[in-house]
């Protein structure tokens, strides 16, 4: 059995299939696809996702796309120990919840990214951004308390994929400096989660990218053109709801930023 996942460490949607894996006790090898920072991806990878997105995981000559899909093949293929809660109700909550951190959070947790690492806007725009993503990611966050309830894990009794869909978030908000409410059942659990081995060696893999210089100069790269960010759906609608429409057509006038390719 070979397993191979197309990877980045800092992706969110890597770092929850990674998890999974991990929980499953599923070895596997990782490999970062070269040119997807510019729009070129190409080869094996393009042939395994062809909207050239991690992750896309490889499993005995079997290509599957979208961090979701795999999750749901992973706990197809490797039913035990199940990651999914037992009950329908339940299924259905904890994949709620990760369609607003996968869809929402994770659009905020960007956003970030591209004032912090990619200075897209700086001075008075800056500052509002950044302004409005800490308020929002604070309003995420008491959303995922009440839906953490008084359960110890969103799954329920065990950790699971409720709770792996959302530490790759929560972890990311507090990188920005947006962390949960020291003493709220969210930081109790997000403390919990991050002592999981699963979430800790994919934290590790994570850091180790940062500590290296994974990312480099990037906001260089990008004012040079050497570089472009996919603005898609989510990502895009922040953008533009938060304030940041000029950060938009600037980087379209400069092409540097990217959508998702057209299949051919």
């Amino acid at each position: 059995m070979t397993v191979t996942l197309w990877d980045h460490p800092l992706s969110p949607y890597a770092q929850k299939v990674k998890i999974a894996l991990r929980e499953k006790g599923v070895p596997f090898e990782t490999a970062v696809p070269g040119g997807i920072g510019v729009g070129g991806a190409a080869g094996d990878f393009l042939a395994a996702n062809p909207r050239a997105e991690v992750p896309a995981l490889l499993h005995d000559g079997t290509a599957i796309f979208d961090s979701t899909i795999i999750l749901e093949y992973i706990e197809d293929y490797w039913p035990d120990p199940a990651l999914l809660p037992a009950t329908p109700a339940d299924r259905a909550r904890v994949r709620m919840i990760e369609e607003v951190v996968d869809t929402h959070l994770e659009a905020v947790n960007w956003g970030l990214s591209e004032l912090r690492w990619f200075r897209r806007a700086e001075g008075p725009l800056g500052e509002s951004l950044a302004t409005k993503a800490a308020e929002q990611i604070r309003g995420y966050h008491a959303w995922l308390e009440r839906a953490l309830g008084d359960r110890p894990w969103f799954n329920g009794d065990s950790f699971g994929w409720g709770d792996l869909s959302v530490v790759p978030y929560l972890n990311g908000s507090a990188g920005h400096g947006v962390p949960p409410a020291p003493g709220s059942r969210l930081a109790d659990w997000l403390a919990r989660a991050n002592d999981r081995p699963s979430v800790r060696d994919t934290v590790a893999d994570a850091a180790a990218t940062a500590s290296t210089g994974g990312m480099g100069d990037v906001a260089k790269l990008l004012e040079q053109g050497l570089f472009k960010r996919e603005y898609r759906d989510h990502r895009l609608e922040w953008m533009v709801k938060s304030g940041g429409l000029e950060v938009v057509t600037q980087g379209l006038a400069r092409g540097n930023i990217r959508f998702s390719p057209d299949l051919t």
